[in-house]
């Protein structure tokens, strides 16, 4: 064959995929059936024996969680649709607009769009080196690995496969903390209030992960206490989101919320380091949720914090780490 006759076109052309979460295409309990019933059959995130967990998620879950979803996400939902989405595509494009020859992509690990078509489309385009950045700082089977997983299985089915890159977890790395210090700054002088502690929740994981080796635990630890050496004030961690019966990382949130006003603490702030973008978790389990039980347990001012989302420093960090893994594919500014 002929280099004329050959059926594709070769590049070189490098892309970059953001990948988060994802969430329903709409605030109603059948999106919100399809979107879990996806999410809850990934291996990754329920680690139990098929025959145990499909009939009690088929037969309960998703007979009676999707409504109770469904009302939570419309608690938050905007013009824009979900928030994580809108988050999301606005993190691409402020990173297309700081880095104008690459184009950024966006994708979901569960839900639209997904990371199959993404890739495929960049791939039928010509891109043929691709960095995947996880937007996620701390490792997790449940998480990085998941996204991962669908890349490589999406790549599997290629006859033609581009170059790929993936974004490492970056949870102490020095631009993320000051990234996440320069924000928090930022918001915490903008109260009309001073907290007298400052909270921080990372969503949660069944304690048996610790067991087998995931290091989510500990490097959620680790970015905490840096992050409190970086603000220069003491920080508390807790554990969000639980679900089912097993037992979870503690201590739990919802839990230390309760009792701060019972410690005589009715000042607080609380920021979610481990999460990217503002979302179903950040939005209304801490910020209304949250809220309402400090409060009802005697709390007088309470604070959510927003997460790096498309902010100015944000947008920093994840350029700046982007930039640093496409080093040898595209030349540095």
């Amino acid at each position: 064959m002929t280099a004329e006759a050959h059926p594709f076109h070769l590049s070189d052309g490098v892309a970059v995929v953001l990948v988060n979460l994802g969430t329903p295409d709409a605030p109603e309990p059948e999106a919100v059936r399809r979107y879990l019933g996806e999410f809850l059959t990934d291996r990754r995130v329920v680690e139990l024996p098929s025959l145990l967990w499909r009939p009690i998620l088929y037969g309960f879950v998703l007979r009676t969680r999707p409504r109770k979803s469904a009302h939570a996400y419309k608690e938050v939902w905007t013009e824009e649709g979900s928030p994580l989405a809108a988050i999301g595509k606005r993190q691409a494009a402020a990173l297309g607009k700081r880095m104008p020859d690459i184009p950024v992509g966006l994708a979901m690990r569960y839900g639209n769009p997904g990371i199959e078509s993404v890739l495929g489309r960049l791939a039928s385009e010509g891109y043929m080196r691709i960095l995947v950045a996880p937007l996620y700082p701390q490792y997790s089977g449940a998480t990085t690995a998941s996204a991962l997983d669908a890349v490589y299985m999406t790549l599997a089915g290629m006859r033609w496969q581009p170059a790929l890159r993936t974004l490492p977890p970056y949870y102490r790395d020095p631009l993320h903390i000051d990234a996440l210090r320069a924000n928090l700054t930022r918001q915490l002088e903008a109260l009309d209030f001073e907290p007298e502690r400052l909270l921080l929740s990372f969503h949660g994981m069944p304690e048996r992960t610790r067991a087998l080796g995931d290091p989510y635990y500990s490097q959620c630890l680790e970015t905490a206490r840096l992050l409190g050496e970086a603000l220069g004030r003491q920080v508390d961690v807790a554990f969000q989101s639980r679900f089912g019966r097993a037992k979870w990382l503690e201590p739990a949130t919802d839990a230390m919320l309760v009792a701060y006003p019972a410690n005589g603490i009715t000042r607080i702030a609380i920021a979610a380091p481990g999460f990217s973008a503002d979302c179903l978790e950040t939005l209304e389990e801490l910020g209304i949720r949250g809220r309402e039980a400090f409060l009802a347990a005697g709390g007088k001012q309470f604070a959510l914090l927003e997460c790096l989302n498309d902010s100015p420093e944000g947008m920093h960090m994840l350029e700046a780490l982007v930039r640093r893994e496409l080093e040898g594919w595209v030349a540095p500014t």
